[in-house]
C-alpha cells in the first residue's frame, strides 16, 4: 500500500510517528511523511523516507488553514494514497477533510489526546467536540492512545466508520531501562554539575504553563533536591510561556540552586538513568510518553490526576497522583519519595514491570498494523489496558 503519515509539525513526525513509519516500511509498504518544514525533516529523510512539506499553522489563522487544505488536497490527488493516516488536532482536522475531498480510499486518525478535556468549561469544550464529530463524518478508523479517549469517542460518535480502538502508547525497552552502571550515572551528574548523592527529580516537557511548571517551582520550595528540566519551547508553540515563572526562580535564593534547565537533550535515556524521581504536573495530556519512559527506566512517578497519566500511574504502586495545580500535594509527594530510597526502589520496580507488560513499543506498533490490516499477523496484538 501507499501510505501517508501526516502531522502538523516535523518534531511530532520525527519523535512520535517515525517508529510506525519504519514498521510499515518493513512490512513492505511505501510510506511518505507530510508535515510543516523544519529541522527534524532531514532526520526523517535520512532514514530513506520521502517527506512532503505543507504550510501548517498552529495558530487560529483561518487563511493559513485554508491554504494548507488546498496544498493537501492537491498533494493527495497527485499521490493517490491508499491510506491517509493523520495525527495531531489541526493536521487531523484539515488532513481528513482534504483526504475526503481527494477521494482517499481510507482515512485513519490517531488522537494522541483530544484537545477538549474534563477541566475545560462546557461552553469552550462544545465547539471542539463538534469539530471532532464533524471530521469524524469522513473518518474510517479512529485510534486513541488512552482507553479513556476511546470511551469518549464512542460516546460522542466521533467516527463514521465506527471503528474506534485504544492502541496505547509505548517506548523501546532496549533504550529505556534502569541504571546498572554507577560510573555512567555519576558521569552524567558530574557533567550537569550535580553531586553524586543529591536526590534528582526529572521533569520532561515543553516550557509552557500548561505543563504545570509554576506550581512545580512552588512545590520545590519544600523539597530538598535538584530539579532537572529537559525540554524547550518550540517555535510553533502558542500556549502561554513561563518566562515570568522562570524569572522568579532565578531571583529566589532557594529555587535558583534547586531548579536546573537542561534544554533539549539527545541523550534522554542516560538522563532518566541518572535521576531518582520523575514528575509530570501537566494540566492536560493525551497519554504522556515521558511517564512511560520514566517507568521503563525504573523511576517512581508523581503526576497530576488527568487523562492518560491516571491510566499509566497506579496510585501507591508505581507512584502518586496529585490534583492539578496543587503545589502543596505535589511537594508532599515529591518529598516523600526524595526522603525514602526504599519506597523509590519499590515503586520504580513495579513501574518497570507495568511498562514492560503494557507499553512496549513493539507491541503497540504491532497492534496498529494488525488493526489497519498492514501486517501479516493472524491475530491482533495484546489488548491495551482498559
Amino acid at each position: 500500500m501507499k501510505i501517508c503519515q501526516l502531522s502538523a509539525v516535523d518534531f511530532t513526525l520525527y519523535h512520535f510517528i517515525l517508529p510506525l513509519m519504519r514498521a510499515e516500511a518493513l512490512a513492505g509498504h511505501e510510506v511518505i511523511g507530510v508535515c510543516r518544514d523544519g529541522p527534524w525533516v532531514d532526520r526523517v529523510r535520512a532514514e530513506g523516507f520521502r517527506v512532503e512539506p505543507v504550510g501548517f499553522s498552529r495558530n487560529l489563522d483561518l487563511l493559513s488553514h485554508l491554504r494548507a487544505y488546498r496544498e493537501l488536497t492537491r498533494l493527495f490527488e497527485r499521490e493517490g494514497f491508499d491510506l491517509v493516516h493523520v495525527h495531531t488536532p489541526i493536521a487531523g482536522l484539515i488532513g481528513r477533510f482534504a483526504a475526503h475531498r481527494a477521494s482517499a480510499p481510507r482515512i485513519v486518525y490517531t488522537a494522541h489526546g483530544f484537545y477538549f478535556h474534563e477541566r475545560m468549561p462546557a461552553v469552550k469544550r462544545a465547539p471542539f467536540v463538534f469539530l471532532e464529530w464533524l471530521a469524524g463524518r469522513v473518518t474510517d478508523v479512529l485510534l486513541t492512545q488512552s482507553a479513556e479517549d476511546a470511551t469518549l469517542a464512542r460516546r460522542y460518535r466521533l467516527c463514521r466508520g465506527g471503528v474506534i480502538e485504544a492502541i496505547g502508547n509505548g517506548v523501546d525497552p532496549a533504550r529505556f531501562f534502569p541504571a546498572a552502571d554507577a560510573e555512567a550515572r555519576r558521569a552524567i551528574r558530574a557533567a550537569l554539575d550535580t553531586p553524586a548523592e543529591m536526590p534528582v527529580i526529572l521533569m520532561v516537557g515543553r516550557l509552557v504553563a500548561e505543563k504545570g511548571y509554576p506550581e512545580l517551582f512552588e512545590a520545590m520550595r519544600a523539597v530538598e533536591a535538584r530539579l532537572w528540566i529537559a525540554g524547550e519551547r518550540l517555535p510553533s508553540d502558542h500556549a502561554p510561556a513561563i518566562d515570568r515563572a522562570l524569572a522568579k526562580v532565578a531571583a529566589d535564593p532557594i529555587l535558583a540552586t534547586r531548579v536546573q534547565l537542561l534544554g533539549h537533550r539527545t541523550d534522554m535515556p542516560d538522563i532518566y538513568r541518572a535521576a531518582d524521581v520523575f514528575v509530570l504536573p501537566s494540566h492536560r495530556e493525551g497519554m504522556p510518553r515521558s511517564i512511560i519512559e520514566a517507568m521503563m527506566s525504573g523511576l517512581p512517578v508523581v503526576a497530576t490526576e488527568i487523562r492518560g497519566a491516571r491510566e499509566e500511574v497506579v496510585e501507591g504502586e508505581t507512584g502518586f497522583l496529585v490534583p492539578v495545580g496543587g503545589a502543596r500535594a505535589l511537594g508532599e509527594g515529591l518529598a516523600r519519595l526524595v526522603t525514602d530510597p526504599a519506597l523509590r526502589a519499590r515503586l520504580g520496580l513495579e513501574g518497570r514491570k507495568r511498562a514492560l507488560a503494557l507499553y512496549d513499543e513493539s507491541k503497540v506498533i504491532s497492534r496498529q498494523l494488525a488493526l489497519l490490516g498492514l501486517s501479516p499477523l493472524a491475530a491482533p496484538a495484546d489488548t491495551p489496558p482498559s
